[in-house]
């Protein structure tokens, strides 16, 4: 009897061969590298964000943070009239109380000495005795700001061993703030003017006031326009509207515009509403229609694709019932994509926040010292404030700088995660 046996495969063939053993270890390499080069190119991206952020928060925390003096400033009848305090000497005033400060300084030492109290000081001592008369001829305690130079060698921003003519503090300035530092007139209290003051020459006085109630007022007139009109062309568009040329013209040029440099409409708004209209320059009314043509587009599209994403049942069973198509839009299709809209206008709003090259050509970049009280006054935005004071000398706008780009960062997520939160609370999958 002769022995059947069964032969292994062959090497040459099936899933063995060599030849498929090698296509499948290149394949099984692709996979690899493809996610490697994803992995790294994730991780490139978190280190420059996590770079980017350091870098602000290192430089910005500083402005949080302000150099404070106390003083006893004594109100002498001589430089103050009881009966018109309003109009007394109270630079002389902070004059006498550095004397008081410094008995032993020369006098040749005193405008030197005047120089370390911020230029609010005296403001601060005559809104006092305006206040109360009665202080004229007494001594009060007040805490104010130093004046930057002063802030930064207390926040260690200057090498006291350098040369004298390298830094704007000499060694006589320097041996006067530490004795205040040793007699603890010297404080670092949070900076609240940072947010409580309007702009300022002077980078310890400087504050966001203005631009924050500036960027509220342009983006409120933003949504008023960009929001119904955007929504109704939208609704239009996709509803109402024949498919013909025309509309497909316009749909063309509606996602056009959405990648239209800003640029492009701060210089449409600088013909249009200033050239044209006369309206007025740095107002917050002709940011907010500015921004409004530059947000409209991307309301459109984001409006457009959440009445898409409602299933054609929806309008089918409304139609059925015997509904108009205007019911059938307006109570149905509508209220469900009423969450991916709202999405989509946030997300359009905030970016309309970060925007600085329009309200640069509408000169939303002046120098404005007093918070807008209504859309029509002169004001700035977050991101021209931010430009105005990148572009200052002072050694303390540069900490300033970070820090309002923080607060714009802050404002910027607190919106982002608004749209989360409504697109996750309110949306409905199917």
């Amino acid at each position: 009897m002769t022995d059947q046996t069964n032969d292994a495969p062959q090497a040459s063939h099936g899933w063995a061969s060599p030849e498929f053993q090698n296509r499948l270890s290149r394949r099984r390499r692709s996979e690899a590298i493809l996610k490697g080069v994803g992995l790294g190119a994730i991780l490139f991206a978190f280190l420059m964000l996590g770079i980017l952020l350091w870098t602000l928060i290192s430089g910005g925390t500083q402005a949080f943070r302000q150099t404070h003096i106390t003083l006893d400033v004594p109100i002498s009848a001589e430089l103050v009239d009881s009966e018109d305090p309003s109009r007394g000497n109270y630079r002389n005033v902070m004059n006498e109380a550095m004397q008081v400060t410094f008995p032993d300084a020369e006098e040749g030492d005193l405008r030197a000495l005047s120089g370390i109290v911020s230029n609010a000081a005296q403001f601060e001592v005559r809104d006092r005795v305006v206040a109360d008369p009665s202080l004229i001829g007494q001594t009060i305690t007040i805490n104010v700001p130093v004046s930057d130079p002063y802030d930064q060698l207390n926040k260690g921003n200057v090498d006291t061993e350098s040369d004298e003519t390298m830094r704007r503090l000499n060694d006589a300035a320097i041996g006067w703030f530490q004795q205040l530092q040793d007699e603890g007139r010297i404080s670092k209290p949070i900076n609240w003017a940072l947010l409580t003051n309007a702009d300022s020459r002077f980078p310890e006085l400087a504050g966001l006031k203005g631009a924050i109630i500036g960027s509220f007022y342009a983006l409120l007139v933003c949504f008023l326009i960009s929001f119904p009109l955007g929504i109704g062309a939208a609704i239009y568009l996709e509803e109402f509207a024949p498919k013909n040329r025309l509309s497909d013209v316009i749909e063309v040029n509606i996602n056009n515009l959405a990648a239209v440099p800003s640029v492009v409409f701060g210089l449409l708004a600088l013909a249009v509403f200033l050239g044209w209209f006369g309206m007025p320059r740095s107002a917050p009314l002709v940011g907010g229609m500015t921004l409004a043509l530059m947000t409209m587009p991307t309301i459109i599209i984001a409006t457009r694709a959440a009445l898409k994403a409602v299933p054609p049942s929806i309008r089918e069973a409304a139609l059925g019932v015997g509904a108009s198509k205007q019911q059938v839009v307006f109570g149905h299709v509508l209220p469900l994509a009423m969450p991916g809209i709202l999405t989509g206008t946030i997300i359009g709003l905030a970016q309309a926040l970060g925007e600085t090259a329009p309200l640069l050509l509408i000169g939303m970049n002046a120098f404005v010292t007093a918070a807008p009280s209504t859309p029509m006054d002169a004001a700035t935005a977050l991101p021209t404030q931010i430009f105005i004071w990148a572009d200052s000398p002072e050694r303390g706008f540069v900490s300033r700088t970070s820090a309002a780009i923080l607060v714009l960062l802050g404002f910027l997520v607190m919106m982002n995660a608004l749209a989360i939160f409504l697109r996750n609370r309110f949306e409905r999958r199917w």
